[in-house]
């Protein structure tokens, strides 16, 4: 594999910090030297290299923009989305890990969980030490969450939950699960812990696409946690949708990971490849496609640094994550296909990463709000008036 040589056509890298660079760099090496080597075995398998989760905490990659008072890096918002496009050039599964851990994860404990909360899972959370899920999508409920089914119960000192959770990313393997379920009539959040009677989180097989990832159904039978497992300062739908937000703004970035990869691998094969006693770039079509794809990358680029640069000022809303997230999934899962086209029969080969990117994208436009729904969640914003009811 040759070395990856990103493209930046608009120069964006001088817009970005000495410390934003160098973590980026960071990261990058750690991904083409610790990562790539595996990908193919892990995707073709279906396993995740949980061995590496104690080097990808080293990286400081769970949890980013975490307060170092409670374990972690504390970086800036642009900082936390370089590295999400790092582990997404490895793999979605690989940036799907670390962005549960994060932003489905130590983000709700963060922001709604109490002070005793906070300072008994952030830092495990951010060592690897525990690792966390977020039991939201239920089987019936994906793009509708506000249906769930799974309920809480008051009971005695403590609740008592029913439920289940489906397509849950790092299920199987967590320590503990950030479940939401109805109290009262209210949507609140629960952090439940592995070995809980009745608790049970068997793993979803048989995937062709995040195959390099655990994914999970989350089952509560009777589950009694005590009152201490309530988030306190979270209620309603408003707060896992903050959570979402966290996760789709990592998505912008990550996306973008993705399809740089493919691009580079489409460009350095399109200059070696000989078709007709030349190389395969020097022909017209080739040439086109790469222009656009390289066009379109570009633009998710500027999307992507002006989102960072937005939430770090505390400027960014949750509709302007849609169109982040919705726009450049689109630009990457068109990269894969253009780019996999490009390569022929080389391009279904785990030789080679497109296939294995074009196939995962799949999931990452599907998963954290599709692409009509987030076209609808642009809709409302820009008309005032929702379609969603």
């Amino acid at each position: 594999m040759q070395n990856f040589r990103q493209l930046d056509y608009l120069h964006l890298d001088d817009s970005l910090s000495d410390e934003e660079k160098m973590v980026r760099d960071t990261v990058r090496a750690w991904v083409s030297e610790r990562y790539l080597p595996i990908a193919m075995e892990h995707f073709e398998n279906g396993t995740f290299p949980m061995n590496l989760v104690p080097e990808l905490a080293e990286l400081g990659a769970f949890g980013p923009t975490t307060p170092p008072e409670y374990g972690g890096a504390g970086v800036n918002n642009v900082t936390a989305g370089l590295i999400y496009q790092e582990m997404e050039r490895g793999d979605s599964g690989l940036r799907s890990f670390v962005s549960v851990q994060g932003g489905l994860v130590m983000y709700p404990i963060f922001a709604y969980g109490s002070e005793a909360q906070k300072k008994r899972w952030l830092p495990k959370l951010a060592t690897g030490e525990a690792i966390g899920c977020f039991g939201l999508t239920e089987p019936d409920f994906g793009s509708n969450p506000g249906g769930m089914l799974t309920v809480a119960k008051k009971d005695g000192k403590g609740y008592v939950l029913n439920g289940r959770k489906m397509w849950i990313t790092n299920g199987t393997v967590a320590h503990v699960a950030v479940v939401w379920a109805r109290l009262e009539g209210k949507i609140r959040g629960f952090l439940v812990e592995k070995g809980t009677k009745g608790f049970t989180a068997p793993e979803q097989k048989h995937k062709w696409s995040l195959r390099a990832s655990i994914t999970s159904e989350l089952v509560l039978e009777d589950v009694h946690v005590g009152e201490d497992s309530l988030l306190p300062n979270g209620e309603g739908l408003k707060a896992p949708l903050g959570c979402l937000t966290q996760a789709r703004y990592g998505i912008t970035w990550g996306a973008l990971g993705a399809a740089l990869a493919c691009f580079d691998e489409g460009l350095q094969y399109a200059k070696q490849r000989i078709v007709f006693e030349k190389p395969l770039a020097n022909l017209q079509i080739p040439q086109q496609k790469l222009a656009n794809v390289a066009t379109q990358i570009s633009l998710g680029q500027l999307m992507a640094l002006h989102l960072g640069r937005l939430k770090d000022d505390g400027k960014l809303t949750p509709a302007m994550v849609s169109m982040g997230k919705r726009n450049n999934c689109q630009i990457a899962l068109d990269t894969a296909r253009i780019i996999r086209d490009l390569m022929g029969a080389n391009g279904i080969s785990l030789e080679y990463q497109v296939g294995r990117h074009m196939c995962n994208l799949e999931s990452v436009n599907t998963y954290e709000g599709t692409h009509d729904i987030h076209t609808l969640a642009i809709g409302q914003e820009l008309t005032g008036l929702s379609a969603f009811r």
